[in-house]
């Protein structure tokens, strides 16, 4: 219970730094609103165009835009952990590893933490000014209470398998000269592969499939989807299935990595 506290307080003491920055939480909601309108209306100008090649109703899409602008700061891996990246580069993760605690853990508390934080500050105005649009830009509310309830599940494992790859990314990033191109190749490739550009339901099916199979499509995409009705029945305990399996899988892979890349590491100067 001890070790958990101490994980606790280490999620408690960067909450509360990202709780700092309300201004550019602020300004990051208003772009993300501005840029959230954006999209609506594309898709509406879509939609259209040609109805009977749309996949998903306008209302479950736009209920996408707004809830994945909301929860954008959790998801996202571009964000990921300034302060993690270099305590690796600099030689500063020395100081981690004299802690009587495991890297892993700390880091894993403090990556939820800096998403919670980030999207805590976002999501309250920005889902306001979405409920408050005229149709057909409003957020709709979730088809049922069971839904809804769903949809809470699924967005917190979708934060664990984000937390978890990003585990992967600073590990990773132990073998490495620089991590600059590990965050590139990893950004470029989730931001699509997540449905975080476009819904994954507008992919072709083959490749949708595909995608759906990997861990990425369980951090938007489930919950997102969930919320509007547009996954149900079996295919959505089918991806609530898969995410689980790829946040064990990628708990425990990168906990050995992790527990590997610490026997060999080798902190130059003094």
């Amino acid at each position: 219970m001890k070790k958990y506290k101490t994980y606790f307080s280490f999620f408690r003491i960067r909450f509360n730094m990202g709780l700092q920055y309300r201004v550019a939480a602020v300004s990051g909601a208003v772009t993300q609103i501005l840029w959230g309108l954006m999209e609506c209306l594309a898709f509406m100008a879509f939609q259209e165009s040609d109805p009977e090649a749309y996949p998903m109703a306008l209302s479950a899409t736009v209920s996408y835009i707004w809830l994945r602008e909301a929860f954008f700061s959790a998801f996202t891996t571009w964000n990921a952990d300034e302060d993690i990246f270099d305590s690796i580069v600099n030689g500063g993760i020395a100081y981690e590893l004299c802690r009587p605690v495991s890297v892993y853990h700390m880091w894993f508390a403090k990556t939820v933490a800096a998403r919670v934080a980030g999207a805590g500050l976002r999501c309250v105005p920005l889902l306001t000014v979405a409920f408050l649009l005229p149709r057909p830009l409003r957020l709709m509310l979730p088809k049922s209470p069971v839904h809804f309830a769903l949809f809470v599940i699924t967005l917190l494992l979708g934060l664990g398998v984000t937390v978890a790859f990003c585990m992967f990314t600073y590990i990773l990033a132990f073998f490495t000269i620089s991590p600059q191109g590990l965050r590139m190749l990893f950004t470029s490739m989730i931001d699509f592969l997540s449905g975080a550009i476009i819904p994954l339901p507008f992919m072709p099916n083959a490749v949708r499939k595909v995608v759906e199979l990997l861990p990425f499509a369980g951090m938007f995409n489930v919950p997102l989807l969930i919320y509007s009705g547009e996954l149900a029945g079996t295919e959505m305990f089918r991806s609530i299935g898969m995410q689980c399996f790829w946040l064990i899988t990628l708990v425990v892979s990168g906990r050995v990595l992790c527990k590997a890349a610490e026997r060999k590491i080798v902190v130059q100067g003094g």
